[in-house]
């Protein structure tokens, strides 16, 4: 009975053990939920799920059903990327526990009942318990804001190699403060439009109206929560990673600005989408530039901090171009996440700034199922570079090693990487080959994306088999991380990295 406690505790009670069962809970979803789409529906597997689970697929209820389905998802990432900030930005003890108790608690309700009223018959109670999961992750959500207020003398710069200002407010901190507030009013953007519901607003997907000439304010609130929402899920990531890089030095202090900066005018301008719907774009391209050139600050410093540390390991003192490029993809977990950011530059960022250029010259004049196509594989590889970043993150943090954290990265890269793409050049192919002509582009990126993805799907689940087969072990590594001070993070300082961290704060 006590190692079903022990189990118990490292599950809920440490973080990586509460970004472990988020993922695995996130993994479910896509398993079981994956079959109700895709090719699964011509191979007659959606059927058999549907009818051993008993669910209910009214079709005048499908989107509905989605946008239930993408909020549940939604809240367990943001709930691992609270997990991650509470174990690495310097707070009281007490507050990192409350905090990622009441998501916890929060996300698995939200998540469990809402399935549960969309596809299981529509219990209204469920849908309350629903709402009573997203309050609070919420909650939560204010009390992490509490938590990492910049302007605490005890929170202030020791090493000033980390960008400060004159009085030493950590700039790192106003970030994650600054990404925290961002994303709760943002929430706020999203819930009173959810709250008309019935009553002057229709369920919808973003990408079904996009050619409607007069969207009503509640409609523009929605594309706009939807689009925040997931650019402040990347910028945080974006702070954990260079927290676990130890980014500092002169690239920090320009990074930092520029992301905090880039961070609030991106929220506003999103903001004013409803009032100001004309100008409001202006304002999230500016945003964006200044938020992506912190990212590439952040990129040179981690690659040229990689390449030194292995040529300093291998007792290289100043290796050339092709021993730095070795050095640099010597470990794909590191290089990893910073490559995904660069990658996301050709299949997202670029494209979706091609896409509102030429919108009007180019897209408008396709059919419309081309542009939707565009935008929701828009959405959806962005969402899925995140999901690669935060395994690469959590793998690392795991102390995955030897060959089998080569083949868990890698698969991770170039399985990810070919499937986005090809879901890219799918989504542009009207830019190149006409419609009587594309058949076997479409046939060859399909089966390369089914490929991609299916490498993903199965080192994830390698990776989580193990980590359950790990559980049932009474030396395991589950065990060592519940009880070693050094690698977990809840039992010690409540920081993994942290120059700054004064005993103070404890």
């Amino acid at each position: 009975m006590k190692s079903y406690q022990k189990i118990f505790d490292y599950l809920f009670c440490s973080t990586k053990g509460l970004v472990l069962t988020a993922i695995a809970m996130i993994s479910l979803i896509t398993a079981v939920w994956g079959t109700l789409s895709g090719p699964m529906v011509e191979w007659g597997v959606r059927d058999i799920t549907v009818r051993l689970l008993g669910m209910d697929l009214e079709p005048a209820q499908r989107e509905g059903r989605i946008i239930m389905l993408y909020h549940t998802i939604a809240m367990a990432v943001v709930a691992i990327e609270v997990y991650f900030i509470t174990s690495i930005v310097p707070m009281k003890k007490h507050q990192q526990r409350s905090i990622n108790a009441t998501i916890t608690v929060g996300y698995l309700t939200a998540m469990i009942f809402g399935l549960w009223f969309a596809y299981f018959g529509h219990n209204y109670v469920f849908h309350g318990l629903f709402l009573v999961g997203q309050s609070l992750v919420f909650f939560a959500g204010v009390k992490l804001a509490i938590a990492l207020y910049p302007w605490k003398k005890e929170y202030y710069v020791k090493d000033k190699e980390y960008s400060h200002t004159k009085k030493g407010i950590d700039l790192e901190r106003v970030a994650f403060f600054a990404t925290a507030v961002a994303m709760l009013g943002s929430a706020i953007f999203g819930a009173v439009t959810g709250s008309y519901w019935g009553s002057g607003h229709e369920t919808f997907l973003g990408e079904d109206i996009i050619r409607t000439p007069h969207k009503t304010p509640l409609q523009l609130a929605i594309i706009g929560h939807l689009h925040i929402m997931l650019t402040l899920i990347a910028v945080a990531i974006t702070l954990v990673i260079g927290r676990w890089l130890d980014f500092k030095g002169i690239l920090h202090k320009i990074a930092m600005p520029l992301i905090i900066f880039g961070t609030i005018v991106i929220t506003l301008g999103v903001w004013s989408v409803v009032p100001y719907e004309a100008t409001a774009h202006t304002f999230i391209y500016v945003g964006s530039v200044f938020i992506m050139t912190g990212a590439l600050m952040l990129v040179i410093y981690g690659w040229r901090k990689i390449i030194y540390d292995r040529l300093a390991e291998q007792g290289i003192e100043k290796g050339g171009f092709i021993k730095s490029i070795k050095a640099l993809l010597h470990d794909p977990i590191k290089f990893g996440p910073l490559w995904q950011m660069v990658f996301m530059n050709f299949t997202v960022s670029g494209v979706g700034i091609f896409l509102a250029v030429k919108l009007d010259e180019i897209f408008r004049v396709w059919p419309f199922l081309e542009e939707r196509i565009t935008l929701t594989g828009h959405w959806h590889i962005l969402s899925g570079i995140i999901a690669t970043i935060i395994l690469m993150y959590y793998a690392d943090i795991s102390g995955l090693k030897g060959k089998v954290r080569k083949w868990f990265g890698w698969t991770l890269i170039i399985g990810s990487d070919i499937a986005f793409a090809s879901v890219t050049i799918f989504s542009m192919k009207r830019l190149f080959v006409s419609q009587y002509n594309q058949q076997p582009i479409v046939d060859w990126t399909m089966i390369l994306t089914d490929l991609g993805l299916a490498a993903v799907l199965i080192i994830l689940a390698l990776f989580l088999g193990w980590r359950l087969f790990d559980l049932f072990k009474s030396d395991g590594l589950w065990k060592k991380e519940l009880s070693d001070p050094e690698l977990d993070v809840n039992k010690t300082s409540p920081v993994l990295f942290s120059p700054n961290f004064d005993e103070e704060t404890k």
